[in-house]
């Protein structure tokens, strides 16, 4: 393909954006029609914070923009054309009451009708098939039927038996009996009744057996028709994320930035709600002022608990000689994916002993193991100079028991004092977590902003104020939250595990979503924004080039 070939296939492909009507007419025409953003937001296949965005100033582009351009003239030429009116049907003429008159005089074509006989025609016997009279019935009597024989009473008096006609099975023998009592055949002397062989009893007549003729057929069950207009269509739950969204930017006239701040501002609120729309039905009740040990409560206002977090804030201690790009990695969404944890729900017990029951949760006081990979990878329990035991919590003891085990081996089992649990689940915030991930992909694949921050403000504050937090009166669960804390934590180291595994150099290791490393990561992670990708934060160089010999 010559050069003037592909400028001309350019030119073929490319082709003039549709023109859209001033940003003023947009709202105006939505309006008119009766429209709300949700509305139109649904039908084009965007958010409601997309549709006031291109109503403050922002223009779509590609086959959006061209939906939107066909809705807008569409709206524009609906509201233009004027309603015609409808022709006046013409009056119809009043009916004349009066029935016109009857002519008197019966028509000639009429027949006059004749009277009836009202006396009845005698009916006339039918003649015989010869033609001849019938003879006369004959007079004389018929003469009885011969009376059928009775049963003869037998010497042994009226009602001792009576003798059969037939010989029947006797029902004491079954041998041949002459005479019956009350019905039975029987023999009336004793001598007679016995089972001896010379008299084979008789077999009872069986009747024949009948075959079994086809089952009668089953009139099918008529079956029910419903109309297509009456059937029940379920509908879709209201989405409360959404819903809130599109209030705010219809109170605050489409303006995004003001409509993010007020959303961001009843962001705590609105999660506690959200918390408990998802909470119901569930197996488990969710205890928002539980009684909490001494370990869990700050001593002073402005203290702190005795709860190690294990927040993790290391670099590698050298790096080999050379220059080394190094890229910085940004983990997405790190609390909202550390809402999934071991959470206690029921009041915390104490326990004493080296034991660990998998099915509950809480806070131990442990004696940490010695790490002795601190030049590749960071300690899991934290930047911790102080020796000896400390509290911890259910997603640190439990990765410090993993590392321990024969797959890893990278440190001794942590001992454990004693401890603060309870029977535990998983799941406890799956759904409040599903719910508000789902709402922060989609205003990730739609570009709304308004949706995205509003959704990173309610998880994070969730999590920051569910302690000893005057913002959130409502959710006093200081457990939960170091818990989830540490989980995030937990989560990043397993990430930097998983670099070093992968042939990876870690270098850093900060809070809970910033990692760096050397070497092609794209390969390791994938890039992106959900919850389960990382997108590049920063991009240095460290090291000095070593010169050629």
């Amino acid at each position: 393909m010559t050069g003037f070939d592909a400028i001309d296939a350019l030119l073929a492909g490319a082709r003039k954006e549709v023109p859209l009507p001033p940003v003023p007419e947009r709202r105006t025409l939505r309006e008119e029609l009766g429209l709300s953003r949700p509305q139109l937001a649904q039908a084009l296949g965007v958010g409601p914070s997309t549709i006031a965005g291109w109503e403050s100033g922002r223009d779509p582009s590609g086959e959006v923009r061209e939906k939107y351009a066909y809705f807008l003239e569409g709206a524009r030429t609906k509201l233009s054309a004027a309603p015609t009116p409808q022709a006046a049907e013409p009056t119809p003429q009043a009916a004349d009451p009066t029935p016109p008159a009857a002519d008197p005089t019966p028509s000639a074509a009429e027949p006059t009708p004749q009277a009836v006989d009202p006396t009845p025609l005698a009916a006339e016997p039918a003649p015989s098939a010869a033609g001849s009279t019938p003879p006369a019935a004959d007079s004389r009597p018929e003469p009885a039927p011969a009376p059928t024989p009775a049963l003869s009473a037998t010497a042994s008096g009226p009602g001792d038996g009576d003798e059969l006609a037939v010989p029947q099975p006797c029902v004491l023998c079954g041998r041949p009996a002459r005479h019956q009592v009350e019905g039975f055949p029987q023999h009336l002397d004793p001598a007679e009744c016995g089972t001896d062989a010379e008299h084979p009893p008789v077999p009872a007549e069986t009747a024949p057996r009948e075959e079994p003729g086809p089952a009668p057929a089953t009139a099918p069950r008529p079956q029910k028709v419903v109309p297509a207009g009456r059937r029940l269509r379920t509908a879709e739950p209201p989405d409360p994320i959404a819903a809130a969204v599109a209030a705010a930017l219809d109170q605050h006239s489409g303006d995004v930035e003001a409509a993010t701040a007020a959303l961001v501002r009843r962001a705590i609120p609105d999660a506690m709600a959200l918390l408990d729309q998802t909470r119901k039905g569930g197996r488990y009740d969710v205890v928002a002022h539980p009684w909490l040990p001494d370990v869990l409560r700050k001593p002073t206002a402005r203290g702190a608990d005795e709860i190690w977090e294990a927040r993790p804030k290391w670099s590698r201690p050298t790096l080999p000689p050379g220059e080394h790009q190094v890229t910085a990695l940004d983990v997405n969404g790190a609390y909202l994916s550390a809402l999934k944890t071991h959470l206690p729900i029921g009041r915390l017990e104490h326990s004493t002993g080296d034991h660990h029951d998998r099915r509950r949760a809480g806070v131990h006081l442990v004696t940490p193991p010695e790490w002795e990979h601190d030049a590749c990878l960071p300690n899991p329990i934290g930047n911790r100079d102080e020796p000896g035991p400390l509290w911890v919590t259910e997603p640190t003891l439990r990765l410090l028991q993993r590392l321990s085990g024969p797959r890893y081996g990278l440190c001794d089992p942590p001992v454990i004092h004693e401890s603060w649990t309870s029977g535990a689940t998983e799941n406890l915030l799956e759904k409040f977590r599903v719910l508000l991930k789902d709402a922060r992909d989609r205003a990730i694949a739609e570009g709304d902003e308004v949706t995205l921050e509003y959704v990173k403000a309610m998880y994070s504050k969730f999590v920051s104020t569910m302690g000893e937090s005057n913002y959130n009166r409502e959710l006093y669960r200081t457990d939960w939250m170091h818990l989830i804390r540490s989980q995030a934590f937990v989560n990043l180291w397993w990430k930097a595990h998983r670099a070093y595994d992968e042939g990876l150099m870690v270098v850093r290791a900060m809070g809970t979503d910033e990692l760096h490393v050397i070497g092609d990561w794209r390969a390791v992670f994938p890039e992106g924004r959900a919850v389960t990708e990382v997108k590049v934060k920063d991009v240095y160089t460290v090291g000095e080039a070593v010169p050629p010999e």
